[in-house]
């Protein structure tokens, strides 16, 4: 230290001195409406971490806000309170200056955290109480990555932006960076999207049955995994089908499980020496044997057509049961009980056949079945 440092120290002391005693009052002033600010911050941090009480994924608005909350930050509460007291009193306007940056820089990143815990937990509330069955579980890492580097990126520019730096360079070459990165990853983030748009939409879940395709490229299978670029369904058939999102999506969906029932219809042919009366009774016939499946009601069992060889029937059943083997099992009962009443009511099924009819000499009509015999 040269001896005009050592000169010029008691000054500078004794001014900061007489500042302090000049300012004494605002001083007290900030320093108490500072303490109070902390302490409600303070005790809404201590509010939010009670809502948590130890369950970070507590859903809902309860969730949200207790997120919010307990993510407040010391340095933003120092940044307020500096800032508070600055405010209250004369300080040097480098000081200020400071104070000022100090708490831009505090308060941007405090509210990019807020807002990323908003979003987050707004999210993790769309995905229910089951975040591991579904798309978003699997995806949770890489959202919260992505939602990161948005807010966190947006608060650097509005930093930049309140300390005087022009960020139009800047935001243009992120503009452009982000465009050359979607354009070269395009087909990643269209199935990412397709992903989150079956979290959001929820066409399916994890464990449903579901039928996509048409015409004759159909496939059913039950969905497995829902990942961020394919979903894996396992067929009925036993292998796995593994379908991009985007393709997926792009195609006709069933969801096999929301059905609340399943209709099934039973097509069946009746030879033409049926009677009238015969065919007025099938509604009666068919009532009594869907009776035998609890979960079934007849729709209607009724002729439908006049085909070449036979009179064409259909029958219709609505069955309360989802499970694709219990189906299969009350359409086979039906169909032997069906074929037990019609034994038992002598009912014929038709199959394709051809009468040819002769004539007798005197030009009489010869019948191709025997005629009835009179037992009297």
């Amino acid at each position: 230290m040269n001896k005009l440092d050592v000169a010029t120290a008691p000054r500078e002391f004794g001014n900061v001195i007489d500042w302090l005693l000049a300012n004494l009052d605002r001083l007290a002033i900030g320093a108490i409406v500072a303490a109070a600010i902390v302490g409600i911050m303070l005790v809404m941090r201590w509010i939010g971490n009670r809502i948590l009480a130890g369950d970070t994924e507590v859903l809902g608005w309860k969730g949200i806000i207790g997120r919010v909350l307990s993510k407040t930050s010391v340095l933003f509460m120092v940044a307020a309170a500096v800032d508070i007291v600055c405010t209250y009193t004369d300080v040097p306007p480098k000081l200020a200056r400071l104070a000022d940056i100090f708490f831009i820089i505090a308060s941007t990143l405090q509210v990019a955290i807020w807002a990323r815990e908003v979003i987050i937990g707004m999210i993790r509330a769309r995905v229910g109480d089951d975040p591991a069955s579904s798309t978003l579980g699997n995806a949770m890492a890489i959202i919260r990555v992505l939602v990161s580097v948005a807010v966190f990126a947006i608060a650097i520019i509005v930093i930049l932006d309140n300390l005087g730096v022009n960020v139009t360079a800047l935001v243009a070459g992120l503009g452009i960076g982000g465009i050359a990165i979607g354009l070269a990853a395009q087909g990643i983030f269209s199935d990412l999207f397709a992903a989150l748009s079956i979290l959001f939409d929820k066409p399916f879940r994890r464990g449903e049955t579901i039928r996509y395709g048409s015409g004759t490229d159909v496939t059913i299978g039950t969905v497995e995994r829902i990942g961020l670029k394919t979903t894996r369904l396992r067929s009925q058939t036993g292998e796995q089908v593994i379908m991009a999102n985007t393709k997926l999506l792009e195609q006709e969906v069933r969801n096999l499980a929301e059905a609340k029932v399943r209709r099934v219809a039973l097509t069946f042919s009746l030879t033409y020496r049926t009677s009238p009366e015969t065919l007025e009774r099938l509604p009666a016939i068919a009532e009594d044997v869907i009776k035998a499946v609890k979960t079934a009601k007849l729709v209607r069992c009724i002729p439908t057509a006049f085909a070449p060889s036979s009179i064409d029937c259909e029958l219709v059943y609505d069955d309360r049961t989802i499970n694709p083997d219990t189906l299969a099992h009350h359409k086979a009962d039906v169909i032997v009980g069906i074929a037990r009443a019609f034994v038992r009511e002598k009912i014929e099924f038709a199959y394709p056949t051809q009468t040819t009819y002769t004539a007798a000499p005197d030009g009489t009509l010869v019948m191709p079945w025997a005629p009835p015999i009179d037992r009297k």
